[in-house]
């Protein structure tokens, strides 16, 4: 085996072997639920996710983070609706569910997650699969006027 053979071997088997460990450490970043795991951002709430859909000119923004250890965190921004209350629910899309998490409200047109808030190891599951929603709820609506489904 000539002299310039095994240097390329021996460069390209450590170019493999750093490649390896690069991508090790991305996946191992992500299964320790680091701050990149933190998920979720602008869900658009409007009247037509309610149920029963609501006819409304209200709107709304929820952005949400669920961390992989299901601590909660993040904010409601509401327009066009004079609001009662806000929560995220577990329900899939479609469907009603019960409060998991009650929202503060802290403006005219803002609530926010509580501080310490986290979601059990069930309702963690269940907003992997999408089954966790927020809305706001007004007067005219009780059961709720606008409405977004979190997604993971």
């Amino acid at each position: 085996m000539s002299s310039l053979f095994r240097t390329q071997t021996l460069l390209g088997l450590v170019a493999a072997a750093a490649l390896t460990t690069l991508m090790g450490c991305a996946t191992v970043d992500k299964m320790t639920g680091s701050v990149t795991s933190a998920v979720r951002g602008d869900e658009k709430l409007t009247g037509a996710q309610e149920v029963p859909p609501v006819t409304t000119t209200a709107s709304g923004t929820a952005n949400i983070k669920v961390s992989a250890d299901g601590s909660v965190s993040g904010s409601v921004t509401t327009a066009g609706v004079v609001s009662t209350m806000a929560h995220i629910h577990i329900g899939p899309a479609g469907q009603n569910g019960p409060v998991i998490v009650p929202l503060t409200k802290t403006g005219d047109n803002t609530y926010v997650v509580p501080a310490g808030a986290k979601l059990t190891p069930a309702q963690l599951a269940a907003y992997n699969m999408g089954s966790l929603y927020v809305n706001v709820h007004s007067n005219a609506h009780k059961g709720g006027e606008i409405r977004a489904q979190l997604k993971p």
